[in-house]
C-alpha cells in the first residue's frame, strides 16, 4: 500500500465528509434566516446574530465556527461577516449563483437513501415523484434564478427566429414543467404569448398553479398534468424541455410526440445538465455534482418508466443529438451553453 496515497485519499474524503455536513448547516441557517440576517449587515457576534434571529447564542457561535470553517463566512477578531460574494450564494434568492437550493436537493437524497438502496436491488422502483418533497423545492429554487438570469436573455435569443415570434404572440408548451419556474420566466418576458406547462408531477402542477397566480399570470398560463410522451394539443411554435429529458425512460418517444405536437414551423428548446459525454472529461465539480443527482435520482426515475434508453444526467451533446434525429428532427444544433447548462435547438 502507498502511504502517501492512502492519505491523499484520507485527507480527499474528510474534506468531503466536512461538505456534506455543510450541507445541512446550510439548509439550518436557511431555515432559521441566518444569512439573510447577515447579509449587509457588517460584522456580527454570535450574540447579535442570536439576537436578530431569536436564536440560542451559544448555537449561533457553533454554526457560525462552522460556516467560517468552511469558508462561507468571514471571521476576524470575534466577529463574523458575510461578503457581498458569500451573500450571492446564500442569502439571495434572485442570484444566478444562489446555491442553497442545491443543499436542500442533497438533502433530499439523504433521506430517501433506504428508497434508493432498494431501487438498486430492484425491489422497487423510484420515480420522480416518489422522493421527499424537499427534491422538489430544492430543484424549483436551484433552477429558478438560472432561468431568470439565462432563459429570455441568452438562450431563446440564441434560436433561430423565435424571440420575435414569442413577441408577436405564439403557442408555447413547456414539458416537463415543474414547479413551472420556466413556464412563468417566459411568460412575464413575452405576454403577448400563451403558455402552458406539462407535468406528470401533480403536487408540481398544483404548486405550479398556486405560482401563476401569485405573480398575475395565470390568465396566460395553463398547467396539466400530462406525461411527455402524451400531452395534449399540436401547432406548437415552441416546445421546451428543461433538465427533464434525462429524467425519462423513453427521451426518443418523447421526443417524438414533442415533434408531433409542433407547428410545421415549430422549434424545441431542450436545456439539459452541461456534459461532453466524455467520461474522463466530465470528472470535474460540476459533473460530480450531477453525476451523484444522476445516480440517486435521475437514472432511477428513467429505470421505474420502463428505461428503454437511460441517458442520465451527463449524456452530452453528441448522444443528445443523436437522441433528437431518432425522434425525427432533421435539423439539431447547440445553440448556447453555460457551465452547467447545455442549450440545444431542435426542428422537424
Amino acid at each position: 500500500m502507498d502511504e502517501s496515497k492512502l492519505r491523499r485519499l484520507v485527507e480527499r474524503v474528510t474534506g468531503d465528509m466536512g461538505a456534506a455536513f455543510g450541507a445541512a448547516t446550510v439548509m439550518l441557517g436557511d431555515r432559521l434566516g441566518l444569512w439573510k440576517a447577515l447579509a449587509g449587515a457588517g460584522p456580527l457576534t454570535p450574540e447579535e446574530l442570536a439576537g436578530r434571529t431569536g436564536t440560542d447564542p451559544r448555537l449561533i457561535a457553533e454554526w457560525l465556527a462552522a460556516q467560517a470553517a468552511a469558508g462561507y463566512v468571514d471571521y476576524a477578531d470575534g466577529v463574523y461577516t458575510l461578503t457581498d460574494e458569500q451573500a450571492a450564494v446564500f442569502a439571495d434568492d434572485s442570484s444566478p449563483a444562489f446555491m442553497v437550493g442545491f443543499a436542500e436537493v442533497i438533502g433530499s437524497v439523504h433521506r430517501d437513501e433506504a428508497k434508493v438502496a432498494r431501487a438498486y436491488r430492484g425491489e422497487e422502483p423510484l420515480g420522480w415523484g416518489d422522493h421527499d418533497p424537499a427534491l422538489f423545492r430544492g430543484a424549483e429554487r436551484s433552477f429558478r434564478s438560472g432561468y431568470a438570469a439565462n432563459l429570455t436573455v441568452r438562450w431563446i435569443p440564441a434560436l433561430d427566429g423565435v424571440e420575435a415570434r414569442l413577441l408577436a404572440g405564439a403557442r408555447v408548451a413547456d414539458v416537463g414543467c415543474g414547479h413551472g419556474t420556466s413556464t412563468l420566466v417566459m411568460a412575464a418576458a413575452y405576454p403577448e404569448s400563451r403558455f402552458t406547462g406539462f407535468d406528470q408531477h401533480g403536487e408540481s402542477i398544483a404548486r405550479a398553479r398556486g405560482l401563476a397566480e401569485r405573480e398575475g399570470l395565470a390568465g396566460r398560463v395553463r398547467f396539466e398534468r400530462a406525461d411527455a410522451s402524451a400531452y395534449p394539443g399540436n401547432g406548437y411554435d415552441l416546445v421546451c424541455l428543461f433538465d427533464c429529458l434525462h429524467d425519462m425512460g423513453d427521451p426518443v418517444g418523447a421526443l417524438r410526440h414533442v415533434r408531433a405536437t409542433l407547428a410545421g414551423d415549430g422549434t424545441v428548446l431542450l436545456v439539459e445538465p452541461f456534459a461532453t459525454g466524455r467520461l474522463p472529461d466530465d470528472f470535474t465539480p460540476v459533473g460530480r455534482v450531477f453525476r451523484n443527482a444522476s445516480a440517486t435520482v435521475c437514472v432511477p426515475s428513467a429505470i421505474s418508466q420502463g428505461g428503454t434508453e437511460v441517458l442520465g444526467a451527463q449524456a452530452g451533446p453528441e448522444r443528445l443529438l443523436s437522441v433528437a434525429r431518432r425522434a425525427g428532427f432533421t435539423r439539431a444544433r447547440e445553440a448556447a451553453a453555460t457551465p452547467i447548462n447545455l442549450v440545444l435547438e431542435l426542428r422537424p
